[in-house]
């Protein structure tokens, strides 16, 4: 499957969600670009530049244009100014992933900054446990064997973010996690046995929360689409906004946001839903696996 347009910088993408969404709010007001122009006393460019994510937004101007768009939701406010601070790329915003820059690459934080303003995550593994449902001790096992940190604090602290961005599936609201996972990635042996079997009970509470779905391909399955490798799709609250597909391999991810690759992905993982146990026999699967090596 090749894309046909890959978001090389991520800050671009996160520039062209904010304005996807300012886009949308202005239309649903019924403004034009010419008075909202005026309203912020510079030129129609300037807008159209902001909509399209070729320009970042200073807060007074995204303060003002959602003021003039009617929106006043405090909640809304905040998580669009920290988007637009982090689109930025001359400064990187004030969120929490900052503090860890010296070992998270770029396109790290700005993943993490485009997942703490989404709504949902649609995931497919193949290998491993997602990261918002590991374990400290499957996490710690899987950053070290990745051979990238040398020194141990180094991995305590890439632990630590993954653990953190675990808070957004409690937070209020919640973020919506729909899992697919391949059988092999609940019977890998990351860390040990004694590691995958607290690994495996952590995903069958997880399994628990109302905004978690997990299901799994068995093996029994055969061959599907999904198998060529894992991915994720982001998705945003407002209507107007478009999805965002990551790709991550060991040289580097990708960004996906052409409308065109975005819907093959999730067609892609509508399929291996599709092929996947309901949840409740997911459940009593991964609960089989476990209850193996107690």
């Amino acid at each position: 499957m090749q894309p046909d347009r890959v978001a090389s910088a991520p800050s671009t993408v996160l520039g062209r969600q904010l304005g996807e969404e300012l886009r949308g709010m202005r239309e649903r007001a019924g403004l034009s670009t010419g008075t909202v122009a005026e309203a912020l006393d510079c030129t129609k460019g300037k807008i159209s530049r902001i909509e399209n994510g070729r320009s970042p937004v200073r807060i007074p101007d995204l303060t003002a244009m959602l003021r003039l768009y009617g929106v006043d939701e405090p909640t809304v406010h905040e998580r669009l100014a920290e988007l637009a601070r982090t689109a930025n790329k001359r400064r990187r915003g004030s969120g929490w992933w900052n503090e860890y820059g010296d070992v998270l690459a770029d396109t790290y934080r700005d993943f993490v900054a485009l997942e703490a303003v989404a709504s949902s995550v649609r995931t497919f593994q193949s290998q491993m446990i997602p990261a918002l449902l590991q374990t400290p001790d499957y996490a710690r096992a899987l950053t070290a064997a990745g051979r990238r940190w040398k020194r141990p604090e180094e991995v305590e602290q890439f632990v630590t973010v993954r653990l953190r961005r675990q808070e957004r599936l409690t937070a209020d609201p919640p973020l919506f996690l729909s899992v697919v996972l391949a059988e092999g990635a609940l019977r890998q042996q990351v860390g040990g046995p004694a590691v995958l079997r607290d690994q495996l009970a952590h995903l069958a509470q997880a399994a628990s929360l109302p905004n978690v779905t997990i299901r799994v391909v068995p093996f029994s399955v055969g061959a599907h689409a999904s198998m060529a490798g894992p991915y994720v799709i982001l998705g945003f609250p407002s209507e107007a906004a478009m999805d965002v597909v990551l790709l991550d391999n060991p040289s580097g991810s990708m960004w996906l946001e052409g409308a065109t690759e975005v819907q093959a992905y999730s067609e892609l993982w509508d399929d291996a839903s599709t092929k996947a146990l309901p949840p409740t026999e997911s459940l009593q699967l991964i609960t089989s696996i476990k209850d193996l090596d107690a």
